[in-house]
């Protein structure tokens, strides 16, 4: 397991704050020696929550032309039929995967193909679950006309606590299923729109790891499962 590339500068200011405040507490308040171990204890605890949120851990990814791969760790908390206003402006299946500040926030190409759209939104914040989320928060939306034939929509959406989406696609791009298109920061959810006859292959709150847990099948191309 390694630390992902978005982490490494909050990580390294905020190791350097916490060694600077340490410090001074040992200097000018030494005769509380108590009150300095249990800061040092709080210190240590909060860096380690902070570390393992940036891991970025190995992934054996599972790759198939006609499968729709989990874009993130996670729990499934919507499957249903919606109207998609941006893109589609029909009716789709939207399948919602929500992260939770323990999970690995890595978003990762649930299909192959090429980027056909995309765009930043900037909005709200509300809790990741919140109904308006997926239309009034912070987000992204990328379409990718994946390798099956069918466009592929998902949307990166931040909750509460996170203030930054970043991404590393844009309109033209050709991606790899599996690969990292983004990062959110601190608890958020990820939505992915497919067509409404799509096989679906997890269930509401199952839980979900990015680039190998198979939540949909398309129903072109060849099949994975036989």
């Amino acid at each position: 397991m390694k630390i992902h590339k978005e982490g490494r500068k909050i990580l390294l200011f905020t190791f350097l704050g916490l060694l600077i405040v340490n410090l001074l507490i040992f200097r000018f308040n030494a005769p509380h020696e108590t009150f300095n171990k249990i800061f040092v204890a709080i210190s240590v605890i909060l860096f380690l929550l902070l570390l393992q949120f940036f891991r970025s851990p190995f992934r054996n990814l599972i790759t198939h032309e006609d499968l729709v791969i989990a874009p993130a760790d996670g729990k499934v908390v919507v499957i249903e039929d919606v109207h998609e206003p941006e893109f589609f402006k029909d009716t789709r299946k939207q399948i919602s995967i929500f992260m939770s500040p323990i999970n690995v926030h890595i978003t990762r190409n649930p299909v192959s193909g090429i980027v056909k759209y995309f765009k930043y939104h900037p909005g709200n914040y509300f809790v990741a679950w919140h109904p308006k989320s997926s239309t009034k928060n912070e987000r992204t939306t990328v379409v990718v006309t994946s390798d099956a034939g069918p466009d592929i929509l998902f949307r990166q959406i931040a909750g509460a606590m996170a203030r930054r989406i970043v991404w590393y696609v844009t309109e033209g791009d050709e991606v790899n299923q599996g690969e990292e298109f983004g990062f959110i920061k601190f608890g958020s959810r990820v939505d992915i729109f497919v067509p409404v006859d799509t096989d679906i292959k997890v269930n509401l709150g199952e839980k979900t790891k990015g680039g190998q847990t198979v939540i949909a099948q398309l129903k072109t191309g060849g099949s994975f499962f036989g």
